[in-house]
């Protein structure tokens, strides 16, 4: 800030006749450091503010505000994420794949890292077939696992989305909890970003319904 501000000083002697003043100017020089000093705030403000016109340099609440122009409630921050992490959210959302089974594949994979289980009951590719061999594209035929397929559910699909892991804290009781105690080596003080899941079912709910088509029904099944 103030090698900024010595440059703006020196930008504002720079355009002044030099015959106006004698060497030593006390007067002149505390005007000017207070100008550089007003005229310094106001250019870095206008830096700070041509960052948060972009996703790839905003800071803070401005990414929030971001997700909130392109996706309204469908992209929020979760409890700790940081700038960076929160910055790719955006931007994958903004470039992800939608109305495809990919698409429900790859938001959820994003999501909670851990891939779902899809199943078409009309892709032979999820059922198989009456008679069908088991070296099909799936691996499934009649009378080996799989679901049973159905052209009565036309564009609908049933989705096993899992929750991520690692939600809690490892050998630590809650509460009231039966393995620990207060003050036994058991239990401990946390803070709400060792204990809150990053990910909730409604955010699971809300990815999916968000890249299926016009339509389509999905059915989810959260598990762990």
């Amino acid at each position: 800030m103030i090698g900024d501000q010595q440059n703006m000083v020196s930008r504002l002697k720079d355009v002044l006749p030099l015959r106006w003043f004698p060497d030593n100017t006390p007067v002149l020089d505390s005007l000017l450091n207070g100008l550089g000093w007003a005229w310094t705030c106001l250019y870095g403000l206008v830096q700070y503010v041509q960052l948060q016109t972009r996703i790839s340099t905003a800071q803070g609440i401005w990414l929030d505000i971001a997700a909130k122009d392109y996706f309204g409630k469908r992209v929020q921050r979760s409890h700790g994420v940081g700038d960076d992490l929160f910055r790719t959210q955006i931007q994958r959302a903004l470039i992800r794949d939608r109305a495809t089974r990919r698409s429900v594949l790859m938001v959820l994979q994003d999501l909670a890292g851990r891939s779902p289980v899809i199943f078409e009951p009309a892709n032979p590719a999820d059922t198989g077939g009456y008679g069908g061999a088991t070296e099909h594209v799936s691996g499934l035929a009649y009378g080996a696992a799989g679901g049973w397929g159905s052209m009565h559910l036309p564009f609908q699909f049933f989705i096993t989305a899992y929750r991520p892991l690692g939600c809690g804290i490892a050998s630590v009781a809650g509460w009231g909890g039966i393995g620990g105690g207060y003050g036994v080596g058991q239990i401990e003080y946390a803070s709400l970003t060792m204990i809150e899941g990053q990910v909730t079912d409604a955010s699971i709910n809300a990815a999916v319904a968000d890249v299926l088509p016009v339509g389509v029904i999905g059915w989810v099944r959260i598990s762990n």
